[in-house]
């Protein structure tokens, strides 16, 4: 009887298993992708889906990688991207061209939801004169601001400015809306925008028209892994109601609820599927702003900081250390060891982290993985700094009292080496504190989360709210090893 029971629970229990489906759904590191990330949440949900939400996936190439490795299985991309970034296609390649190299990656693409967002120059009212792109040859000494996915892509500056001859006096790369607070500052005269940017309104943007038809269509669309409508068909039709629906003033108003209105992503998407489906009005609450700090997301951010933090740093310790040793052993192992580590220190983290997905995932343990490395030099180098430092007649006196290598490194060289090698930890700890906070870009969480999202939305104290916390990990972090000195580090040693 009692196995009976146990059977038919178990069968109960594989049943509820495979009846539930799990949708994972990613997002980039700007509003509108934040909106349309967690409008697809709540979609998903809405059709009984067990979901996980990356946020905030860093550059174009970070998410994409994330989605063919399979830690994702959606996002919200756009046409125009996808040809020229991922696809490396001309800009009129057809769709029917984007989804037969797709599927080679086993990935797929929606019909557009409904609205295109593609790029633009545009110039304050305080510019007089430039209507089109040409005009600006009239005007060299604008002040130019352009974002730097922008300036890197191929269908971005550098094809625009060869088709119309641009070659600004004053030009600086920078975060988008970072190029919105120098225009409001009068610090810019022209930047790149998108056509459904809120900040257009809101500044008194003038759209320069595209009199040479440069930019393509980028219109919106679920990119997915091929096998998401399979496997999720629930979640699936209920990401599906989007398509066709979302028109540009629509997605427009929804941006504008959460970069000026400060709206959360979450009542932003409830706006706009409200707006975009009609069997979802009334189910809308209403839109708030945000009212100070957010301490219960403070002390979640704190603690998943506070475990890359750890889980990094313990592993830099435990393996920089014995590093440090071998390299103290002769001058030809010292430049090996120290050139290899130098060498990693020099890789750019967002690069290393984008390099690191396709291996781990997305998550803590790409961010682990650089945050291992950036913390590793410090503590290699001090270690072989004290250990080769340290006074000759103290090898001497050891070796004539006949003591072994081990007990001489154990009992003499290690303790008179120690305030070194804490220095070296400390260094390492402070700069893992701080580079931590690009954790958010592959989805890791931590502190970085509330100052990425206050950069994009020119929030000064929700970027505070992040980075107050982390310069208060730092201190404490110094003052954590201070006291480990003070138990390590012999008394006569101590500064």
């Amino acid at each position: 009887m009692k196995r009976s029971w146990l059977l038919w629970l178990l069968l109960v229990t594989c049943a509820w298993a495979q009846e539930t489906e799990t949708i994972r759904i990613g997002s980039k590191a700007f509003p509108e992708s934040w909106v349309l990330g967690e409008a697809a949440v709540q979609l998903a949900r809405s059709s009984g889906a067990e979901v996980e939400y990356t946020k905030s996936l860093g550059a174009t190439e970070i998410i994409y990688s994330a989605l063919k490795q399979g830690s994702i299985d959606v996002y919200p991309e756009y046409t125009g991207t996808i040809r020229q970034v991922f696809l490396k296609q001309l800009p009129d390649a057809t769709d029917a061209d984007a989804l037969e190299i797709l599927a080679r990656d086993r990935l797929g693409m929606s019909y557009s939801l409904g609205f295109t967002d593609s790029y633009a120059l545009a110039v304050p009212k305080r510019v007089q004169g430039p209507e089109s792109v040409s005009d600006l040859l009239k005007y060299p000494d604008l002040r130019y601001a352009m974002n730097q996915e922008f300036v890197g892509r191929e269908d971005g500056w550098k094809g625009l400015s060869e088709k119309y001859g641009l070659k600004p006096k004053r030009f600086s790369e920078m975060q988008h809306e970072l190029c919105y607070a120098a225009v409001r500052a009068n610090q810019a005269d022209v930047i790149n925008v998108y056509t459904t940017d809120a900040q257009i309104e809101k500044l008194g943007l003038r759209l320069l028209k595209d009199d040479k038809n440069y930019f393509s269509r980028y219109d919106c669309v679920w990119l997915y892994r091929a096998d998401l409508p399979q496997r999720c068909p629930k979640a699936w039709a209920a990401l599906q109601q989007l398509v066709g629906r979302v028109s540009e003033e629509q997605m427009r108003l929804a941006n504008a609820k959460m970069v000026i209105d400060q709206a959360s992503d979450k009542q932003a998407a409830e706006f706009l599927l409200q707006q975009c489906l009609p069997a979802r009005k009334g189910e809308v609450s209403e839109s708030r702003g945000k009212a100070g700090f957010d301490y219960a997301v403070v002390l979640k951010q704190t603690g998943e900081h506070l475990r890359l933090v750890a889980i990094s740093l313990s592993l830099a310790v435990l393996v920089g250390i014995p590093l440090g040793i071998l390299a103290s052993r002769s001058p030809s192992t010292a430049r090996v060891t120290l050139s290899a580590v130098g060498l990693l220190q020099t890789i750019p983290s967002l690069a290393l982290l984008a390099f690191m997905i396709p291996v781990t995932g997305t998550g803590y343990r790409p961010a682990v993985v650089a945050l291992f490395v950036y913390s590793i030099l410090p503590i290699v180098r001090n270690t072989y700094t004290g250990l080769t430092t340290l006074p000759g007649n103290l090898s001497e006196a050891a070796h004539a009292l006949g003591m072994p290598p081990m007990a001489q490194l154990w009992r003499i060289r290690l303790p008179m080496a120690s305030p070194s090698i804490l220095a070296g930890i400390k260094t390492s700890s402070v700069i893992n504190v701080g580079t931590a906070t690009l954790a958010a870009l592959v989805g890791a969480g931590g502190l970085g989360q509330s100052i990425l999202q206050g950069i994009s939305l020119l929030d000064n104290q929700m970027i505070f709210q992040g980075a107050i916390p982390a310069a208060l990990l730092a201190l404490l972090a110094q003052a954590f090893w201070d006291g480990i000195e003070k138990w390590i580090v012999p008394r006569g040693l101590r500064i």
